[in-house]
């Protein structure tokens, strides 16, 4: 019996240590061409940021944070985007699921000259982690999030996983 008791402990303590953090998953998927800016200094009262969702529609009516623009993944059209931006010096915040899309999203606007670009680390799943707030597609609060994936929402702790 002891043996068992030890043998399921081990077996679970090997699973949790198996899990990838998600430092460890963006450093896998992302090359860090654009810097990171963390959930808790963008909720900062302070910070004054344009947020753009990188996210699919379907995804962005589900939950995206307060007065965030949707712009797509793949469906990006970066000169509809720029017009809806001021100007190349303004402070603009990609996020998406965990922050792999959104890096992609914030290349090509460096790309265009837009010198003050941030990829939110953790994305809208590590925003809900920490308690922040997010809105449905009628501008209303909801602990519904759209999780993209059994796969990736494993790292969205808070919060309703929405899977279409």
């Amino acid at each position: 019996m002891k043996n068992k008791i030890l043998y399921i402990l081990l077996l679970f303590s090997g699973i949790l240590f198996a899990q990838e953090s998600l430092s460890e998953l963006l450093k896998k998927h992302n090359n860090e061409s654009v810097p990171y800016i963390s959930v808790q200094e963008l909720a900062m009262p302070k910070t004054n940021a344009i947020l753009l969702d990188a996210r699919e529609l379907r995804e962005y009516e589900v939950s995206h944070l307060k007065d965030a623009l949707h712009v797509g993944y793949n469906e990006f059209n970066l000169a509809n985007t720029t017009k809806k931006l001021n100007n190349k010096d303004q402070m603009i915040v990609v996020y998406c699921s965990l922050g792999i899309r959104s890096e992609d999203i914030a290349e090509q606007l460096k790309k265009e000259g837009y010198t003050n670009v941030y990829n939110l680390f953790g994305g809208i799943f590590e925003w809900k982690n920490n308690d922040f707030k997010v809105y449905d597609k009628k501008n209303k609060l909801t602990e519904n999030v759209h999780a993209f994936s059994k796969e990736w929402s494993q790292w969205l702790i808070k919060g309703n996983k929405i899977y279409d």
